[in-house]
């Protein structure tokens, strides 16, 4: 969609012109402002001309009714009354009453009317052709010029001529409501032509209302006609310049917030995806119908990246989706202002009004920002506030639009394997059929998972994590243990056998055993289609660390300390916060149940130790977390412990 040659000036109403005296390079015509249009088009509506058909039988009738009167001793004048007589029906003549409309609401035109005569429809002025009763006088008239001394008005009355006098201009109700109809709808968007080499404006003078419209009709047919004149490369290396630069801002603008997203290939396909739909219509829009950019429901796109994406990550980018309605369109600065402010405000809002009938609130917000930057342009522009109804509308229908394209995302979700919010909000539902399965086959499990949750949400708040992911992580993370349930001890009230699972075993089998949960869980997810973000956190929230129990009892027991691979879950280390949170998390949960004192400085021990344990074994080398953030999530495990093991009050026995 290259740019091509635009017009260059700058110019507002009722400033001074700051260029170069403006000569006309070609001829273009004033085009009509939309005010002008709808003036004009209410004027049609209101006004019926009337139409009738000319009658040449009619005429002839007439004329041989004349000839055939006896004048008397006058007969000599009758050459000259019939030559008078043509004369005046040439022109044509009509009925003296009012014309009355059936069918139309309106008022008949008293300057117009149109006249049909050899099958060809002409619009004359009323006072062109004659009524009855002027067409007498105009005889009259005509008739003393030649004979002045002749009473010629007793002669006509006597001799029946104005008797013979009758209409041969018929009116046609149907074509007048056929004509007024295709008139209403017409109207011609001209007013006049500048010629080539005339002046336009001058430097220094001001531009008034009507120097305005005339620049604005230069500026249409210049952007619409006026060739390239320079090399051809030219226009190409610039359009190939502003396209590179635009692909360059949007790369930086990822890279600058969360350059992990060109690791992530389906979330970076989905965001050049997004930005090449928002360009092409803008595009598209700009060139066939610029007044329908008003209509286009812009912070839409805002809802399509906050649904996969950080609003760190959102702002930015949406900002770059709106640089093309900048730089290609006429009004573009307004649209940009506009549908920016619209665009921030849905990113802080959506969050609260995203749940059924409350989108439509948003969809309000929206209009209501996007109203007041219109309103706002409008009062700098000298107060224009033409036809704002129209733009109103327009503004009315885009923003009510966002609440009908936002299910676009559970397509865009599907195409591109993404996983929105609120997929996020329904896995973190209890009564999931999946979750259901694991309370049944796992209750232990289950219960762990559910302590997790509640691990996370909180460390997650403090660290400005993605709540919603952690929580559905958290739920599905040991899925792959309902496979196996009496494997692992918090389900040993499955069976009372259940802690005689690893009896007989050697510590390398119960170990492998254990190992296996992570296969499973990932054998599940698949099966059920858990999102890819799901599985990465089944994968990685053991990392590659041991199951230390089954280690040090293998070494304990002389075992081989260089044969030891079989220990090591093979799964991947974190490579996010919300990965390493969730893995810290886990290990706390499992293992704050050994705790034997329940003292401030025993909680401080035991997570320090844990978070510990982890960066001595290399977890958090891959991850993107940083030291700010590990001291967050380590001061909330601390208070969060403290808060779930605190002390009761012991209630004294009634004495008898």
């Amino acid at each position: 969609m290259p740019r091509t040659a635009k017009f260059n000036y700058d110019y507002k109403k009722g400033t001074p012109w700051p260029y170069e005296t403006l000569i006309s390079q070609f001829d273009f015509p004033i085009l009509k402002t939309e005010e002008q249009m709808q003036a004009e088009r209410e004027n049609a509506g209101s006004v019926v001309i009337p139409y009738y058909r000319f009658s040449e039988e009619v005429t002839s009738t007439v004329i041989r009714n004349v000839q055939s009167l006896d004048l008397g001793r006058l007969n000599g004048l009758r050459p000259t009354l019939v030559t008078r007589l043509s004369e005046i029906y040439a022109k044509g003549v009509i009925s003296d009453g009012k014309v009355k409309l059936e069918k139309i609401d309106g008022q008949v035109s008293d300057n117009l009317i149109y006249v049909q005569k050899n099958k060809r429809a002409t619009q004359y002025p009323r006072s062109e052709v004659y009524k009855v009763s002027d067409a007498k006088d105009q005889l009259v008239a005509a008739m003393a010029r030649s004979y002045p001394s002749v009473n010629l008005d007793s002669l006509f009355r006597r001799a029946s001529v104005y008797t013979a006098l009758v209409p041969n201009l018929i009116y046609d109700a149907s074509m007048t409501e056929l004509t007024h109809t295709g008139s209403s709808d017409y109207i011609s968007p001209t007013l006049g032509y500048v010629r080539a080499d005339e002046k336009i404006v001058s430097k220094g003078e001001i531009v008034t209302a009507e120097v305005a419209q005339i620049l604005d009709s230069y500026k249409a047919e210049y952007n619409k006609v006026f060739g390239y004149g320079a090399p051809r490369i030219l226009l190409y290396t610039g359009n190939i310049l502003l396209a590179l630069t635009l692909v360059v801002i949007l790369y930086f603008c990822i890279f600058f917030t969360n350059r992990n997203v060109f690791e992530d290939k389906n979330r970076y396909y989905y965001l050049l995806t997004v930005f090449l739909l928002a360009a092409v219509i803008t595009f598209l829009l700009e060139r066939i119908a610029p007044s329908a950019l008003y209509m286009m429901p812009y912070p839409v796109f805002a809802l399509y990246l906050l649904a996969f994406f950080r609003k760190r990550l959102v702002l930015p980018v949406y900002i770059v989706y709106l640089l093309p309605l900048l730089i290609f369109c006429g009004n573009g600065m307004e649209l940009f202002v506009m549908y920016l402010a619209a665009g921030i405000v849905t990113i802080e809002t959506f969050g609260y009004l995203s749940q059924r009938w409350k989108q439509f609130i948003n969809a309000a917000i929206i209009f209501g920002v996007e109203v007041a930057v219109f309103f706002a342009f409008r009062l700098i522009d000298a107060g224009n506030l033409s036809l704002w109804w129209v733009a109103t509308a327009k503004i009315f229908v885009g923003a009510m639009a966002t609440v009908a394209l936002y299910p676009l995302i559970y397509l865009f979700e599907r195409i591109f394997n993404l996983v929105s919010q609120v997929r996020l909000e329904e896995m973190a539902d209890t009564n999931n059929p999946l979750l259901q399965e694991l309370s049944a086959k796992a209750p232990g499990t289950f219960q762990h998972c559910l302590q997790v949750m509640n691990l996370v949400d909180a460390v997650g708040r403090a660290t400005d994590a993605n709540v919603a992911l952690l929580r559905a992580a958290a739920l599905y993370h040991d899925i792959g243990k309902m496979q196996n349930p009496l494997c692992f001890i918090e389900n040993e009230s499955l069976s009372p056998n259940a802690e005689k699972y690893h009896e007989g075993k050697t510590p390398m089998e119960s170990a492998q055993d254990i190992i296996r949960h992570v296969d499973d869980g990932l054998a599940i997810a698949d099966e059920h289609r858990l999102p890819t973000q799901i599985k990465a956190f089944i994968r990685s929230h053991h990392g590659t660390t041991p199951t230390a129990y089954f280690l040090n009892k293998y070494l304990n027991e002389g075992g081989d300390p260089n044969d030891t691979s079989a220990f090591y879950y093979h799964g991947q280390k974190p490579t996010t916060k919300e990965q390493v949170i969730l893995m810290v998390c886990d290990s706390i949960e499992a293992a704050s149940r050994t705790l034997k004192e329940y003292t401030p400085e025993a909680y401080d021990r035991f997570v320090e130790n844990i978070v510990a344990g982890k960066e001595r074994a290399g977890q958090f080398e891959d991850a993107d977390i940083t030291i700010h953030d590990l001291n967050l999530m380590k001061r909330m495990l601390k208070t969060y412990l403290q808060q779930i093991f605190h002390g009761r009050v012991a209630y004294p026995k009634r004495k008898r």
